[in-house]
């Protein structure tokens, strides 16, 4: 393959710009062949965007992506206190780069280099925002510009305050002037910075983690905030047991003798203003005028008889 040149120093060769690329896994590398590969002169840069604009010149997209490579290291570092691998922090910023490459203009009178940080942010913050944990804590304009200003903020408070109190620069949360100053300096509403913060202190809970190291099933929120009461089988027997309260009882009273109906009514289904269940078996055996073993035999024979109704009901 043929070797990208530098001769003239400021110009890049387009034969092949991308054989000064070093290979895969390498970081160290990929970053110090990158900030070698030489800038473009504003006139080179101007050439070579007319040609990818005007012919769809591949090579020209290259040269111009090659001379900023430089351009998304020194972006991406501004990022590696979030704690994503720099690799690929750089890698989502080429990806900007080369949406911006695609995009450039080269008759608005500006340079790639100030058009192309947009895209680059843009294309890392997105990553970031994706990325960072598994729950996205930044879905609205205002709430994606808190969450890339609000650390720096909160850091610079925290100098203002060490300096006037020392104490000061141990606390952690903000208070409500500095609350109402950020909103101000960063134009939110003071209830998204609340809102914010405390996203920002949490951490994310695993629903459900799973067996843990001892072998016992492990606790999370999954056990409690799953709601039993909405799974398919529970739903089920819960409406079965509607219909055998309601219809399937009215259908076992039906097959009893008048007598038999009474009793189980009068003991099971009637209850007294006060609250206190119906009538006892010594005052229904002084309605009918039989004794109370006589009234206890006919309501176990009564409720064996529903019974059976009720499982041909069923």
């Amino acid at each position: 393959m043929t070797a990208l040149t530098a001769a003239p120093a400021n110009q890049l060769a387009v034969a092949n710009p991308w054989s000064m690329v070093p290979p895969l896994g390498n970081l160290d590398a990929y970053i110090s062949a990158a900030n070698r590969l030489p800038m473009l002169s504003a006139e080179d840069e101007q050439k070579f965007a007319r040609r990818l604009r005007d012919n769809n010149d591949l090579e020209a997209a290259g040269a111009l992506i090659l001379s900023h490579l430089r351009l998304v290291v020194s972006i991406s570092r501004q990022y590696l206190g979030y704690g994503l691998p720099h690799g690929d922090l750089i890698q989502e910023g080429n990806v900007g780069l080369m949406k911006a490459v695609r995009r450039f203009d080269p008759d608005q009178g500006v340079r790639l280099v100030s058009y192309a940080m947009h895209w680059i942010k843009a294309e890392i913050h997105e990553y970031i925002l994706k990325n960072w944990r598994m729950v996205k804590v930044a879905t609205t304009k205002a709430q994606r510009k808190l969450f890339f200003n609000l650390r720096s903020l909160k850091q610079g408070f925290k100098a203002d305050a060490a300096a006037q109190d020392a104490s000061a620069s141990h606390r952690d949360t903000l208070s409500e002037s500095e609350v109402d100053r950020m909103a101000s300096q960063l134009n939110v509403k003071r209830e998204e910075v609340l809102e914010m913060e405390t996203r920002l202190s949490g951490g994310d809970v695993v629903l459900d983690p799973g067996p843990a190291d001892d072998g016992d099933e492990g606790f999370g929120p999954i056990a409690y905030l799953a709601d039993a009461g909405m799974e398919p089988t529970a739903q089920l027997e819960s409406r079965e047991r509607d219909r055998l309260s309601s219809d399937g009882i009215s259908t076992a009273l039906d097959a009893l003798d008048e007598r038999s109906r009474r009793i189980v009514e009068e003991r099971w289904l009637k209850v007294n203003d006060d609250g206190s269940g119906g009538m006892t078996l010594h005052e229904l055996a002084a309605v009918y005028g039989v004794s109370a073993e006589r009234i206890r035999q006919i309501e176990v024979a009564a409720m064996k008889k529903m019974r059976k109704s009720l499982a041909e009901y069923a």
